[in-house]
């Protein structure tokens, strides 16, 4: 981890304090990113980024404010101090703001076990465009592939280093690569897309360009001729693409930040069944080489694992410390935050428990319904869990792919359509959120 960046923030604390703050955290990000893109087997956009942010949150009494900057210079930081001091001093009290009791603190400050950053050398730009460019040329050799969008690859890492006047101190680093491709099938009113893209950690995980770009295409040509699917009530299955969408709305209504508000429609479901039995939603902050994986959240609590559903029982809600204060409650290690604001409740890696059914055991048991392979737009009603989303995928008739479906809308209630699930066993281990393909009974379908 960067030395200066440990600097950074030690710098700002004892700034924030000669400033008259009571109490102070700070965060040092450093950012290096490249990215290409590439169309008609020519180089069309190259990107790279590289600089530093810093961030400081001040206390006064029961009053804060935040501010940010990207300007690393003593007087820069010394200005940032006095002003949220300032602020801080004219900022409406909040009873539950405040940092870590010093003895809560992590203990356990190292990320190296939990690989994070891959040691490698960053690719050369190069090395990326080789990458689009056979991603590309796979894909347009794919039978019925009119063209490709775009392909494109990158390649990021990100250092952060985290301190407080409480005492804690600790960083690490993370990075990642990754390859997407866009490929189009068809012409005019009938032109239809799809893609694939991938991304990991280290780039030794990577699979090839190529295979990315062939499946993309692959995924398109299917999608010729889709049409709109017929009105009714069918069961839809959620395919692994896009389930962790649906498991989504269910943690946006278990993080502390809404059901502090009251506007959360899971918000008096703690200890009830939400989940079928024998389903598990899991937070694991310590898998290895997984993008969401972190030793410690952004107040410096340690991170552990934990079910957020419990044998289809909802065992309680996602909190930072001031979530936790609100609710007379513990914070599960669940702040994250940037620069500019204070910290709020987040996940990151979840695992829900797969079914013994593959995708293919799932869509034959559907009898006729949809599967989704893409949703747009949304509108989720976050009092009532009433959910409604354009979609597009594969039409089923007694147990059977038919053909393509566009321009359709699936609606439903989120508690009843969560309570209905059965999970396949087809959840990608490699990704942060580990959710298989979803099916759900009975939503109504608003085609043709």
């Amino acid at each position: 981890m960067s030395r200066t960046l440990e600097n950074l923030t030690k710098d700002l604390l004892a700034a924030a304090q000669k400033a008259g703050a009571d109490a102070a955290d700070a965060i040092a990000v450093s950012g290096d990113s490249q990215s290409i893109e590439v169309l008609n087997g020519k180089l069309e956009h190259a990107e790279r980024a590289e600089g530093v942010d810093i961030g400081l949150r001040v206390l006064i009494g029961q009053r804060q404010a935040s501010v940010s900057a990207s300007d690393i210079r003593p007087e820069t930081l010394a200005e940032m101090a006095e002003r949220a001091v300032a602020m801080a001093k004219e900022a409406p009290e909040d009873p539950y703001c405040g940092l870590a009791d010093p003895d809560r603190l992590a203990r356990d400050r190292d990320a190296a076990a939990l690989e994070l950053v891959d040691p490698s050398p960053a690719p050369a730009a190069a090395e990326l465009q080789a990458d689009a460019l056979a991603a590309e040329a796979a894909a347009l050799a794919v039978k019925g592939v009119a063209q490709v969008q775009g392909a494109g690859a990158g390649y990021s890492r990100t250092d952060i280093w985290i301190a407080g006047t409480n005492g804690f101190s600790g960083g690490y680093a993370r990075s990642s690569r990754s390859t997407s491709c866009v490929a189009i099938t068809g012409s005019g009113l009938a032109m239809e897309r799809d893609y694939n893209g991938e991304g990991r950690i280290f780039a030794a995980d990577m699979p090839d360009p190529a295979e990315i770009g062939r499946i993309a295409g692959e995924r398109a040509v299917a999608r010729a001729g889709a049409k709109k699917p017929p009105t009714g009530a069918f069961p839809v299955l959620f395919d692994e693409r896009i389930s962790s969408g649906l498991i989504g709305h269910l943690v946006a209504a278990v993080n502390g930040a809404a059901i502090a508000r009251g506007s959360s429609w899971l918000k008096d479901a703690r200890g009830e069944q939400v989940l079928p039995e024998g389903m598990f939603l899991t937070e694991d902050p310590h898998r290895r080489r997984v993008a969401g994986s972190k030793p410690f959240d952004a107040e410096g609590l340690p991170t552990a694992r934990r079910h957020i559903i419990d044998n289809g029982v909802l065992t309680g809600w996602t909190l930072d410390l001031a979530t936790a204060r609100k609710l007379g409650l513990e914070s599960t290690a669940n702040a994250a935050r940037g620069t500019s604001a204070p910290p709020s409740p987040s996940v990151g890696n979840l695992h829900l428990t797969p079914g013994t059914d593959s995708r293919d055991d799932l869509v034959a048991l559907m009898g006729t319904g949809l599967i989704v392979t893409s949703l747009i737009g949304s509108s989720i009603n976050p009092n009532t869990g009433d959910y409604s989303r354009g979609a597009s995928g594969f039409w089923v008739e007694n147990g059977e792919i038919t053909g393509p479906v566009n321009e359709c809308t699936i609606a439903g209630n989120l508690r009843e359509m969560l309570g209905s699930l059965r999970a396949a066993n087809d959840g990608r281990a490699h990704l942060s959120r580990v959710i298989p393909s979803l099916l759900v009974e009975g939503l109504t379908i608003a085609g043709a």
